[in-house]
C-alpha cells in the first residue's frame, strides 16, 4: 500500500469502520452528555480534534526520541496520560480566556476530556501500529474527526427523541442508549466498503 492509500486508509478507517465511539465504545461518557446541545456537540468535536491531534503528534516524539533511547517505553500509558492532561488544561485555559460562552456551554465535560479513555487510546494505537509521525497525526486527527461526526448525528437523533412519544419504562436513558445501539450499528455497515476500497 502506497503511502498516500496508507493515509487515507487511516482517515476511512478511524471515522467510520475503527470509529471509537459508535463501533468500540471509547468515550461515552462526553458522547452522552454533550449530544443534547448542537452547539455543545460543535464545540466539544472541536476540542477532541485539537487534542488528539496534538496529542498524537506530542506522544509519538516523546515516546520516539526520549522513551525508546532510555528503555521507558513500559510507563506509555503514564506518560500518555500525563501528556493528554496537559493538553486539555491548554485548551480549557484557552476557551475561558477567549471563547467564554463555549466554555460554558461544555462545562465539566471538558475536563473529561482529560479522562476519555478514545485519547489515550489514539496516543497508544500509534504506538503498536508502528505509525510514523504524519501517520500518527492523520490518526489523531481522523479518530476526533470520527468522534465529532459521532456526536454531531448523535445530537440530530436525540433531538428527534424530544418529540418521541416512548413507554414510561424507556422515557430518559434507556431510549437514550438504544438509540445509541442503533446509531452504532449504521457505523457497522462501512465495514465491507473499507475492505473493498483498501483491501
Amino acid at each position: 500500500m502506497s503511502g498516500a492509500m496508507k493515509m487515507l486508509f487511516i482517515l476511512f478507517t478511524m471515522v467510520f469502520t475503527e470509529n471509537y465511539v459508535l463501533v468500540q465504545f471509547l468515550g461515552i461518557c462526553p458522547f452522552l452528555g454533550v449530544s443534547q446541545r448542537f452547539d455543545s456537540s460543535i464545540g466539544m468535536s472541536g476540542a477532541v480534534i485539537f487534542v488528539m491531534t496534538l496529542a498524537s503528534a506530542a506522544t509519538w516524539a516523546i515516546y520516539t526520541y526520549v522513551m525508546v533511547p532510555l528503555g521507558l517505553e513500559y510507563l506509555s500509558t503514564i506518560i500518555f496520560i500525563l501528556v493528554i492532561a496537559a493538553l486539555v488544561q491548554f485548551v480549557e485555559i484557552v476557551l475561558k480566556r477567549y471563547i467564554k460562552p463555549l466554555y460554558k456551554s461544555l462545562g465539566i465535560y471538558l475536563p473529561l476530556i482529560t479522562t476519555n479513555c478514545a485519547v489515550l487510546a489514539v496516543t497508544l494505537l500509534n504506538i503498536s501500529e508502528s505509525y510514523s509521525f504524519l501517520e500518527s497525526c492523520v490518526d489523531g486527527f481522523a479518530a476526533g474527526v470520527g468522534f465529532g461526526l459521532a456526536l454531531v448525528l448523535f445530537c440530530g437523533v436525540r433531538k428527534s427523541l424530544e418529540r418521541a412519544k416512548p413507554p414510561k419504562c424507556f422515557e430518559g436513558l434507556p431510549i437514550t442508549l438504544m438509540a445509541a445501539a442503533l446509531t452504532s450499528m449504521t457505523f457497522m455497515g462501512f465495514t465491507g466498503i473499507a475492505e473493498k476500497l483498501f483491501g
